[in-house]
């Protein structure tokens, strides 16, 4: 590839990375779904697999750096988030494994299809919160088997999985949505290294796509977090443009598919 070539690739993985933080800072679970689409239509990483692989790298990074002002105001409960990440890690390692062997445009057409059901996800009312008075215990052995298939499928499609997290641990550790919100990071970045490590390792991740991509997430990450409190109002259209956005991005995936 030519210096200018890779100039512009590195301004696509960056806007890429940039757009999908402040999808993820605006509307929360479900945003790091765009992430394997991007690179792969527009950042123009080919291979399914490698696209897989640098996403959950850039996930998995970005997780982990989001996590802090969610520790910092002590909304991350780490006993639930080392148990639910503890063995999610194990599906994950498990998932990433099958996914590596799955034909990539067989891969793509599962995704596409996955998307489809993370939009019909967002469009459904969050669970009722659980009481804040911080004395119930976490259920470990619902957070082990929560845990464990979150990270199957996060593994298998090398996403972040943060619709099916946030979720599992409001059911399994009995906490409030803030409190899961911030632990499901930790899930997060751990379920997205473990993909990465296993792609890694078969020399699938494109490591500096995946650096563009978290540092144009640093700046993408913050405007959507402000932009989150101004627009709170709005909040169910902006899920519904978003579903939207998702199935029209399933259905663009879908065409390709068909076409090769």
């Amino acid at each position: 590839m030519t210096a200018a070539g890779m100039m512009a690739q590195g301004l696509a993985a960056a806007l890429c990375g940039s757009f999908v933080s402040f999808s993820l800072g605006l509307l929360g679970g479900g945003g790091s779904i765009l992430a394997v689409p991007l690179i792969l239509y527009v950042v123009g990483l080919h291979n399914p697999h490698v696209a897989i692989g640098t996403a959950a790298l850039a996930v998995a990074a970005s997780a982990y750096i989001n996590i802090i002002p969610h520790a910092r105001a002590g909304r991350v409960r780490w006993g639930a988030a080392l148990t639910f990440a503890g063995s999610g890690v194990l599906g994950a390692a498990l998932g990433s494994s099958i996914g590596k062997l799955v034909d990539g445009h067989v891969l793509t057409v599962y995704f596409a299809l996955l998307m489809c059901v993370v939009a019909f996800l967002t469009q459904r009312a969050r669970p009722a919160e659980q009481a804040a008075d911080g004395k119930l215990p976490a259920e470990y052995v619902r957070l082990c088997g929560t845990g464990l298939g979150a990270g199957g499928v996060s593994g298998f499609f090398g996403i972040g999985g943060g619709f099916l997290v946030v979720p599992g641990l409001m059911y399994a550790g009995r906490m409030q949505i803030v409190d899961a919100i911030g632990t499901s990071l930790f899930a997060v970045g751990s379920f997205g290294m473990t993909t990465a490590i296993n792609y890694a390792m078969s020399g699938q991740v494109d490591w500096l796509v995946a650096v563009e991509f978290v540092g144009g997430g640093v700046i993408g990450g913050a405007f959507g977090a402000r932009a989150a409190g101004r627009l709170a109002h709005r909040r169910s259209v902006l899920n519904r443009m978003f579903a939207m956005m998702i199935v029209a991005v399933a259905a663009y995936m879908l065409y390709q598919a068909c076409r090769t």
